[in-house]
């Protein structure tokens, strides 16, 4: 029987979006159920165009620029091989100014935080 996981992102640093993709990709990957909703500082990490590194947290973030596969493909692996859900928050898409048009197409409707959550319900919750 599939899991369930909701993963929240909100932290713009490598080390913590480099994780919630390994997460979501390997679950996505075996037939779990993954939601990830991406809020505050991780959305502008998918904006279309937008090539910016995340910054490093510590050591280790350098050490993943090399030979580890990026965030961003991971993220996207989830959503192709296993059907993942991406979810941009509709609050910080209205802070910033930008529409679900502007992100990278994998990406699903923009959805607000009460609905996550209440999707959530029952299944294991990550934040990072």
């Amino acid at each position: 029987m599939a899991k369930k996981l909701h993963i929240v992102c909100v932290s713009g640093t490598r080390e913590k979006l480099q994780m919630a993709a390994m997460i979501a990709s390997v679950a996505a990957a075996t037939g779990d159920e993954v939601s990830v909703f991406f809020s505050m500082n991780a959305v502008k990490y998918f904006v279309k165009g937008n090539s910016d590194e995340a910054p490093n947290e510590g050591d280790f973030g350098q050490l993943m620029g090399k030979g580890v596969p990026p965030f961003r493909q991971l993220f996207q692996h989830a959503a192709d091989l296993g059907d993942a859900q991406l979810l941009p928050c509709s609050m910080a898409l209205d802070l910033l100014k930008i529409s679900k048009d502007d992100l990278d197409p994998a990406f699903g409707p923009p959805t607000g935080l009460t609905k996550f959550l209440s999707d959530a319900e029952g299944a294991q919750l990550m934040t990072f």
